[in-house]
């Protein structure tokens, strides 16, 4: 059963110029060492960092109230085949979180969806 939605996109170009303007304490502060290292090794990193920011944000939504969420606290990850997944580092919540991600040379763009297992 659906119990929460989320969308969210943004311009890359934000995420690119938060990254030249605070360099690595902007990325350590919204991003995990996964995911940094995932971007990175990217031609286009904004690109990779933008739609996991997207991503992040349509998960908040989705997720509604809930206390002391961090940036941190959810993880977005591809799996071996390239298929995007989210990780929430709270292990008392059991709902599951399904999340799609996209994104061109401007725009990133994240759905995600809260089910119930």
């Amino acid at each position: 059963m659906v119990i929460g939605t989320g969308i969210d996109i943004i311009e890359v170009s934000r995420i690119e110029t938060a990254i030249k303007r605070w360099g690595n304490s902007f990325l350590l502060h919204i991003f995990t060492d996964k995911e940094i290292e995932y971007s990175q090794n990217h031609k286009y990193p904004a690109q990779h960092f933008a739609v996991r920011f997207a991503a992040k944000e349509a998960v908040y939504k989705a997720i509604g109230e809930h206390p002391h969420i961090s940036w941190k606290d959810i993880e977005i990850l591809n799996d071996e085949n390239g298929k995007p997944y989210c990780l929430f580092k709270d292990r008392f919540y059991k709902n599951k979180i399904l999340i799609s991600l996209s994104h061109t040379k401007d725009y990133a763009v994240a759905n995600a969806i809260i089910t119930t297992e």
